[in-house]
């Protein structure tokens, strides 16, 4: 509201080195003469993220790719991701059609396949499919056959281990074939023992037995699932060592006898004994025991004459002690942690490795790797934590991942409409992040995670965000018990939507335009909020444009124009921003204030050129920075001011504004600088915007129309102060009565706040003042703008660094004094906030980073702005900085979007139709142009959900409750009175049957369960308070019933056995009793809490 006053990290480059074939092997022995084959076609006899991060590596070595794929993965990513798909398993289960080797193999020779990647999980340490390769000429991209059963075997792996001098846990030396084996093995050792899968890994197959009474259903089940996942229900058994490390060494050995080690990853944080979390490297790991580690590693390896990639796992006990598990001869789910700290593509290196390059070769030798920094993965899945990690499917309604600086992603289903099975593993995102040290990388993916929003199915995110808080996972101190001894990260806090809607705003737009008509404007639209309302309100942005200029005819709307970036974040061609500026002036827009983040002026002038030519007024900002009181800060002097305001004035502008973001005028600053203007140019309106971080904004804008300024920006007051703009009451009470009196009424500007006060508490968790409770003066010195110091300080807190929030601040000003000290306004401000992160995250000083500019992996936003994709800033890029960052990337010359073609609006108009029918409109095409991929989303939504903008906002945010009355507004003179009655059981089509009162009339509507869409099928629930009802504790399909109706059960006793992506899971009874009632069958497929069985007492 504007009162009238007065009237890189360093890499090693290591596989980027190309070298002559015939040069000297002299590391190699005479008899190894292996011909060097390339590799032109690749298979990834995998899915999922594996075969997409496989598919990526090939297309980087300029090798053709080609996928399979089940029936039930018709749709996935990983097909779209190859150039060349086809379908394997016809009419088999999901599973088997990844395991069936025959058709692999034959896809494989009938389409030129050079070579097959294994991916991991399925048959990637199945010697007979390696074989099956090798006896098909098609390379098998790992080690030899022979090794792949060795090391498959985990009793025969056991065996060379201690062949090899390397300490094993005691186990039996073959796989046993019964249960008497084990419990003749649980005689001599005694619990606990653990049972696991001969030939395959990843917890599958595993199960830990502490008492002689669970031994037979543990080993049943091991064998079960075993048996599911690898083909093979062989066992072996082991002593079970309590609260160990989980330690594992990456290695990697060519043709020619070379074997390296590339450090060990921290592999602790497991659920049943499926890893979560990974670390390398691993933290508190005495140097000592590093060095054993890994020379045990490298020497197993070289025993049995290893090439490829592998992992060598072991357990350390509380002691230092440590004993070896098995060999993985795969690529490991959490290569990525150790390509991040090593900068070794893994992938590349198997490739090159199979085509029969040496390490040497490829600059891999041991004295040249090094650790770089700690890097941490999470492995965000479908699962429910607060429900044992049940596993969910369905739909995903929204994705949104956490990106930036330090952050990987690796997936392959993860996006919005994706279709979460029940079929496959829950894993859905990979999240790598890279730090200097564990505290630094941990904060990059608490940042990342609480950036994610996913709806459709439950995930294990906030599962993830508490271990990264918790202060044990933070001092490197975890072992494999840590989840089950860490209760509290069951702690769970929802997840939660930002919203700010039309609704409010309309309701009190008539107030506004009846008491406050000598307003000089309202500004309601533009800038940040354009896409906002698309993105986040699911409202569209002109229809708001249009109902509140019907409300408020006699109030003068300002938007926020960014120059050459329209309301965007990129640079537009300059046809856009013309028809944009158009658009809006014809839907009511008046006043446009058209600044640069630099003040860079030929990005002005073209958007002071747009608006002029729509006919609006014209409104020149200059943001401004420094301290213009201040004779020691002579880069944004007065003289700096004043000259830029000569070039706007003269290039036709109607209105000066003074945009100040971060809050930065003092009185004494405001006063001088106005003064001045208002001396230069005695007949152009001057208008000063600026915000209260600080406390001061009353007094600077007092001051400011003291000097002579017309306008000021003001909040209403429930809504102003700190970050926002100084108190409307307080400038109405100051002036009143002097010559700078605005002529408003205190008593109407109270009513206005009371208003906002109320409507504010709506939106109460999404508040600054959940994390902020007063504003800061320290802005003088670190210069932050308002909105951005609100973010930064959310931010730290959500990432738990809020005692670090004064880290940040000092960080962002040295920051700034690296980039040259900019103008900080969207998105330069943003700029230098990521500089500043990545300062604190690594902890870096500013001498540091100048120093190592040259080898540091600046963030993208910075690098961007060097190159001079946002413009040129005042007094030129900072040297030598930006060419120590740069190097030989490219510079952008001249104004950045000068170059860009113009905008195709009937291509554009076309395409919207065919996409969405014959009603689209002028201002949709705008949308469209603006952010298409934001409007897709809003379409899609509206087409589904009709205008949920007319819902009140408790409505919208937290739906009716059963026999609430409220009534909708569809258009003047068309309300709706509903009552909610009640709601009905899922159907065999994923939708309840909602039942409500409309207009006083029973109505009832199917209408799609999101959250439980995924049940296609009608089952009974079983109730929490009848004691005797036994529920499915996770979706999934049964495997065996093992009581019938009728039977006597004991408390504890076996009831049936559930299967879902992979694990099995036993329903024991909770009580002793009679079975009454049994509401299941072998093969039927359960949801969450569906009814088993029912027992009497």
């Amino acid at each position: 509201m504007l009162l009238q006053v007065g009237g890189k990290r360093s890499a090693l480059g290591l596989l980027a080195i190309r070298r002559v074939w015939s040069m000297s092997r002299s590391a190699h022995t005479a008899s190894q003469t292996l011909e060097y084959k390339p590799i032109k076609k690749v298979m990834v006899a995998n899915r999922g993220e594996i075969a997409i991060r496989v598919f990526r590596a090939c297309t980087e070595l300029g090798i053709r790719t080609v996928a399979v794929y089940s029936e039930q993965d018709t749709g996935q990513m990983h097909r779209q991701k190859a150039d060349e798909a086809y379908l394997i398993g016809k009419g088999l289960p999901p599973v088997a059609a990844y395991l069936h080797i025959p058709d692999i193999i034959k896809v494989a020779k009938e389409n030129d396949v050079d070579a097959i990647h294994p991916g991991y999980g399925f048959l990637s340490e199945r010697a007979d499919f390696a074989q099956a390769c090798v006896d098909a000429g098609v390379r098998f991209i790992g080690p030899t056959p022979d090794v792949v059963r060795k090391m498959g075997d985990k009793v025969e792996a056991r065996a060379i281990a201690t062949s090899a001098g390397v300490p094993v846990v005691p186990g039996t030396d073959a796989p046993i074939s019964s249960l008497q084996e084990a419990q003749e093995f649980s005689n001599s050792y005694g619990f606990p023992i653990i049972f696991k899968a001969a030939y395959g890994g990843g917890g599958r197959g595993m199960r830990v037995v502490r008492e002689y009474e669970e031994l037979e259903e543990n080993y049943q089940r091991a064998y079960s699932e075993a048996l599911a996942a690898f083909g093979n229900g062989a066992l072996f058994v082991e002593k079970f060592i309590e609260k160990p490390r989980h330690i594992e060494v990456q290695i990697l050995g060519d043709k020619y006898g070379n074997v390296i080690h590339l450090y060990e990853r921290d592999c602790s944080i497991q659920r049943r004994h499926q890893k979560v979390v990974e670390i390398a490297p691993a933290t508190q790991l005495d140097p000592h025991l590093r060095d054993r580690l890994t020379a045990d590693s490298v020497n197993l390896a070289r025993q049995v004459s290893y090439e490829n990639a592998g992992t060598v796992e072991f357990l350390v006990d509380k002691h230092g002690k440590h004993y070896f598990i098995e060999v993985n001869s795969r690529l490991q789910v959490e290569h990525t942690v150790t390509e991040e700290i090593t900068d070794v593509d893994l992938v590349h290196a198997q490739l090159r490795v199979c085509e029969g390059r040496s390490l040497p070769e490829l600059g891999l030798k041991q004295d040249k790797i090094r650790i770089n920094g700690y890097a941490i993965q999470c492995r965000v899945t479908t699962e429910d934590p607060a429900r044992g990690f049940q596993p969910d499917t369905g739909r995903l309604e929204v994705f949104r991942s956490g990106e930036g600086m330090g952050i990987r992603l690796d997936s392959a289903s993860a996006f919005q409409g994706a279709v979460i099975s029940p079929h496959y593993d829950s894993l859905l995102v990979k999240v790598i992040a890279s730090g200097k040290d564990l505290p630094a990388a941990s904060a990059k993916m608490s940042r990342a995670l609480a950036e994610f929003r996913v709806r459709g199915v439950k995930t294990n995110i906030p599962f993830l965000q508490n271990v990264l808080s918790n202060n044990q996972f933070l001092n490197g101190t975890v072992d494999t018990q840590f989840i089950d001894e860490n209760q509290d990260l069951f702690n769970l806090k929802p997840v939660q939507n930002r919203f700010l809607r039309t609704h409010d705003l309309k309701r009190i737009a008539p107030f506004v335009a009846h008491s406050f008509s000598n307003l000089f404007s309202v500004e309601n639209w533009g800038g940040a909020t354009f896409d906002v309302a698309m993105r986040f309100l699911c409202e569209c942005p002109w229809k708001r444009l249009q109902e509140l200029r019907a409300l408020m005819p006699n109030v003068p709307f300002q938007m926020l124009l960014r120059g050459a970036n329209a309301v965007g974040y990129t640079n537009y061609p300059d046809n856009a921003v013309f028809k944009f500026c158009e658009v809006a002036k014809e839907n009511g827009m008046d006043i446009f204030r058209v600044f640069d983040s630099l003040n860079y002026l030929p990005n002005m002038l073209m958007g002071m050129e747009a608006a002029g030519a729509a006919g609006g007024v014209v409104e020149a900002a200059i943001s401004y920075t420094g301290d213009v009181s201040d004779p020691t800060r002579q880069k944004y002097s007065l003289d700096y001011y004043l000259k830029l305001a000569d070039e706007l004035v003269k290039a036709g502008t109607h209105i000066l504004c003074i945009k100040d973001m971060a809050g930065l005028l003092k009185p004494d600053s405001g006063h001088l600088l106005v003064s001045a203007l208002r001396d230069r140019f005695p007949d152009v309106p001057i208008h000063v915007h600026t915000h209260d971080t600080a406390g001061a904004g009353v007094a600077a804008m007092l001051a400011c129309a003291e000097a002579g300024a017309d306008i000021v920006d003001v909040a209403v007051d429930s809504m102003a102060g700190m970050t926002s703009q100084p108190s409307m009451g307080a400038i109405v009470a100051c002036t009143k009565g002097t010559k700078l009196s605005t002529g408003i009424s205190l008593e109407k500007v109270f009513d206005y706040s009371e208003y906002w006060e109320v409507t504010r508490g709506l939106y109460a968790p999404f508040d600054c003042t959940a994390t902020m409770k007063s504003g800061n003066a320290d802005v003088y010195e670190n210069e932050i703008p308002g909105g951005q110091y609100t973010n930064l300080h959310f931010q730290a807190h959500s990432m738990g660094l809020g005692n670090k929030f004064k880290e940040v601040k000092k960080a962002y000003a040295e920051a700034n004094k690296l980039l040259g000290d900019l103008i900080k306004v969207t998105p330069s401000s943003k700029i230098v906030g990521d500089l500043a992160q990545f300062m604190v995250q690594n902890s870096l000083t500013q001498a540091e980073v100048e120093e190592r500019a040259d080898e540091l992996s600046f963030p993208l936003s910075v690098v961007e702005f060097l190159q001079g994709h946002i413009g040129i800033p005042h007094g030129g890029f900072p040297e030598p900085f930006r060419s120590k960052v740069l190097k030989s990337l490219p510079r952008v010359e001249g104004r950045p979007g000068a170059s860009l073609p113009p905008m195709d609006f009937q291509a554009l108009e076309k395409q919207l139709r065919d996409s969405h029918g014959d009603e689209i409109t002028p201002e949709d095409v705008m949308s469209a142009a603006m952010y298409p991929k934001v409007f897709q989303e809003f379409k899609e939504f509206t087409r589904t959900f009709g205008p949920v903008d007319c819902l009140d906002t408790r409505l919208f945010l937290d739906g009716p409750k059963i026999a609430e009355e409220f009534e909708v507004e569809l258009e003047r003179g068309k309300t709706l009175h509903i009552k909610a009655l009640a709601l009905g059981d899922l159907n065999k089509a994923g939708q309840r049957e909602v039942f409500f009162e409309l207009n006083g009339q029973l109505r009832s509507v199917l209408v799609k369960d999101t959250v439980a869409m995924k049940e296609m099928h009608f089952h009974p629930k079983a109730l929490k308070d009848v004691r005797g009802q036994i529920g499915a504790p996770m979706p999934g399909k049964v495997v065996e019933v093992k009581v019938k109706q009728g039977q006597k059960v004991e408390k504890g006793q076996p009831l049936c056995v559930l299967s879902a992506m992979k694990m099995e899971m036993v329903v024991n009874s909770p009580l002793s009793g009679t079975v009454a009632k049994i509401y299941v069958t072998a093969d039927s497929t359960l949801e969450g809490d569906d009814l088993i069985l029912e027992i009497t007492e």
